[in-house]
């Protein structure tokens, strides 16, 4: 159970400004909202400020940000932030703006000035700036494209990831494709992230955190001789017990087999969870995990501040240091983007990258070793949604973008080439990005058993994958790894796949025999099967074998995963019965500002404000009351809503919630809020009507209980938990949002059961209620 903070075809344009700054151009087809970026004119040799300076008489922000934005390929992230091209003129304008204007004019004015862009200008080699300062952006990336390697590092340490950024808007793909495959920088004692080796993060994720669905995961891996960078679990639960167990099963199988020293481990909890699990069993972490973002604001709602990761990089004394993950939209959607673009924000992440890999390195030499830590990025490309972008070439865009930020900043970054289930990207098509991708030289990729993930409903790289990639493109897996899995048997002294090869159980009999068993193989492999069908049994898919090529899917697995697939699509489009709402005891129907279903898929802020009659409703709701109930059940459907109308969800659910937070004293609102196309944030609005008030300083609990993505085959929902006191939905100190909540996920009859969760909900809300 996740109780863990919150983190989660342009048209022609019709000019409306006389200035021409911004023309009413609408954005990304028939389904957009917004207004696009003109650029109407350019002047022979003009720079983006003298542009500015004459459209606007100086210097503009807004302005400045919104040409920067232009300079994008499409994507519908942008267009929601407001700086996204009115069309490919508006573009092509823009980028010959940025291409006329000077490195010392781009640092001398940056887009976004924050306590985070102080700390990265650290990172800045002093010298290597002021050898590039004359230059202008155009020149900067003819001399990218045509050095060497070395020539390129060595100019790189000396730029800004504002440069770095507007560098990569002027590139076409195949340009991007040409230097990232130039720039390499190898994990130290490894060939991880070196020229000719892909590596892979093998992904073992539980629905419901079984330690024994994480250990096949990873002997399933192993078995296609997959799994060389980090073994990776997203945890349900961020409790620290939970946490620690987890851990504990991932350092087993590394000490079993003798690979603690060749790679780490992770559990992906918040980074203050890690910290505190070590503190509790020393030696039991491997590298640790913070997601990312690019400005002060949007990193306050994953509850990570410069102090705080300052801390921990100091911390990181041993040979394994950070693992940070990114994504193109994570501000935006968070609404902190503070007008900046997603390439942009995104350069940023990784600026952040580099100046904490600094701090680490300056730790370790603290600590008597070389200073040369083991600190990567994995950059998740799609994994929030159609409002970032839809398309699979817009995903190969992103991809590339983000492997070329990351190299340039001089770090090993790999890549989880993903995508959701209700963005316009299918399981073929995931295939179709990868080989236009791979060319690009990611350090890694993610590995799984199918290319769906059980724990996240969304798509992304299989372990066959991994086997065809490397024997289309030739690429290695790092080399003490390669020499293990030969030593395995699941490959042979050639690196051909033996009779073992795509075969867990054989990987897990090896695992026991280095624990000492002695038991005859058959019975092992017995024991094996067994345990696999414990395994399946609780959804989690395992890859036994494989088609006609070792690189092709067994064919009854690859029906399975396509039902998953075709089953996920008709959920996101599923709306919530009435009738299945007339059995939910005192409904209140409510309504978020989203015009239709499809609205609030394509356009998810329409799901986070209640419309007009909505509020209406919650008001006079507040005044019957009058302050009787200090808790308040909300239900929204989510990105599926039969993971509320299935049999044995929701009323399994709520019955013992309701029994538990009278039992400890809760006074709860008879009246369960339901509504239709409801995402997390409509809860926080519900949370400051109904409880808001300046003088209450007692906590007033919001349980929310939202639909899931689909794509699990569980149907599963999730419970949001916040309970700041009546001065605090009002926004003293700060507004409601994510970073205030704790959150059950993978709730189902089939994953974390209804009324375990209950229980676990008013043990939470117990926490938050006491600060």
């Amino acid at each position: 159970m996740q109780s863990q903070r919150v983190m989660s075809e342009e048209s022609s344009p019709t000019p409306d400004a006389a200035d021409g700054r911004i023309a009413g151009a609408a954005q990304g087809g028939p389904d957009s909202l917004e207004k696009g970026v003109a650029l109407l004119e350019v002047l022979p040799q003009e720079d983006l400020f003298a542009y500015l300076k004459r459209v606007s008489g100086g210097f503009d922000l807004r302005l400045y940000q919104q040409v920067l934005g232009a300079a994008n390929t499409f994507k519908e992230g942008d267009v929601s932030i407001g700086v996204a091209a009115a069309d490919a003129q508006s573009r092509a304008n823009a980028r010959t703006l940025l291409a006329r204007t000077r490195l010392a004019d781009l640092h001398a004015h940056p887009p976004l000035e924050d306590r985070l862009h102080a700390f990265m200008l650290e990172a800045i080699d002093a010298d290597a700036q002021s050898m590039t300062a004359d230059w202008t952006l155009g020149r900067l990336k003819d001399f990218l494209l045509s050095a060497g390697e070395e020539d390129v590092k060595a100019v790189c340490a000396g730029l800004g990831s504002d440069a770095i950024a507007c560098a990569v808007k002027l590139m076409s793909d195949e340009e991007l494709t040409a230097l990232g495959s130039k720039v390499f920088h190898p994990l130290p004692g490894s060939h991880l992230g070196a020229r000719g080796y892909l590596g892979a993060r093998i992904q073992p994720n539980s629905p419901t955190d079984h330690p024994d669905d994480i250990r096949w995961q990873v002997f399933n891996g192993w078995s296609f001789a997959v799994g060389d960078v980090v073994l990776g679990t997203n945890p349900v639960s961020s409790a620290p017990t939970s946490v620690a167990a987890v851990e504990a099963a991932l350092h087993d199988i590394l000490v079993t087999f003798g690979l603690e020293e060749v790679m780490p481990h992770c559990v992906l909890a918040h980074i203050d969870v890690q910290a505190r699990v070590e503190e509790l069993q020393p030696g039991t972490t491997g590298i640790w995990f913070q997601s990312i973002a690019g400005t002060d604001a949007a990193n306050r709602t994953f509850d990570v501040t410069l102090e705080k990761m300052l801390e921990y990089a100091a911390r990181r004394t041993g040979r394994f240091g950070l693992y940070f993950e990114t994504g193109q939209g994570a501000d935006a959607t968070n609404g902190q983007h503070c007008g900046c673009d997603m390439v942009l924000l995104e350069s940023r992440k990784y600026g952040f990258a580099r100046a904490l890999k600094q701090r680490v390195a300056l730790a370790q030499m603290g600590a008597g070793l070389q200073g040369e830590p083991w600190v990567h990025v994995n950059d998740v490309a799609g994994f929030i949604g159609p409002e970032v972008f839809r398309t699979r070439e817009q995903l190969v865009r992103c991809c590339l973008e983000d492997i070329v930020m990351g190299k340039l900043h001089g770090l090993m970054i790999g890549l989880d080439i993903c995508s959701t289930l209700h963005m316009d990207v299918t399981l073929d098509d995931l295939g179709w990005c990868q080989e236009r991708i791979a060319p690009a030289c990611p350090g890694y990729l993610m590995a799984l058993p199918t290319r769906n993930d059980p724990m996240l409903s969304y798509l992304t790289t299989a372990f066959q994958d991994h086997v065809r990639l490397r024997e289309r493109w030739g690429y290695r897996v790092d080399d003490r790894m390669w020499a293990f899995f030969q030593q395995l048997g699941v490959i042979d002294a050639q690196g051909r796949p033996t009779e073992h090869f795509g075969d867990p159980r054989w990987v897990y009999a090896q695992y026991r025999r280095r624990k000492g068993d002695t038991r005859p193989e058959a019975e092992l492999l017995a024991e094996a099967e067994q345990g696999m069908a414990e395994v399946r049994a609780r959804s989690v898919a395992l890859a036994l074998g494989h088609g006609e090529h070792p690189w092709e899917m067994e064919p009854g697995l690859a029906r399975e995963v396509r039902g998953h697939y075709e089953d996920a699509k008709t959920g996101i489009w599923t709306e919530l019965s009435p009738w299945f709402i007339e059995t939910i005891p005192q409904a209140v129907r409510l309504r978020t500002q989203a015009v239709d279903r499809r609205d609030y898929i394509l356009h998810p802020v329409s799901g986070e404000r209640l419309d007009a009659e909505s509020v209406s409703r919650v008001e006079a709701l507040r005044l019957r009351r009058e302050a009787r109930w200090d808790a308040q059940i909300v239900i929204s459907d989510g990105l599926d809503p039969r993971s509320l109308m299935d049999e044995g969800h929701l009323a399994s659910f709520l019955e013992p919630l309701r029994r538990e937070l009278e039992a400890h004293n809760y006074r709860v609102a008879p009246e369960h809020l339901v509504v239709s196309c409801g995402r997390v944030r409509a809860g926080y609005q519900v949370g400051e009507l109904l409880f808001g008030d300046d003088a209450d300083t007692l906590p007033r609990a919001l349980i929310h209980v939202v639909g899931e993505r689909p794509g699990s085959g569980h149907h599963s929902f999730s419970v949001y938990l916040t309970a700041p006191s009546g001065r605090g939905w009002m926004g003293v100190p700060r507004p409601v949002d994510h970073d205030a909540s704790c959150v059950i996920a993978g709730i189902s009859d089939t994953s974390v059961r209804p009324e375990v969760a209950a229980r676990e909900a008013v043990r939470i809300l117990g926490e938050l209620c006491r600060g």
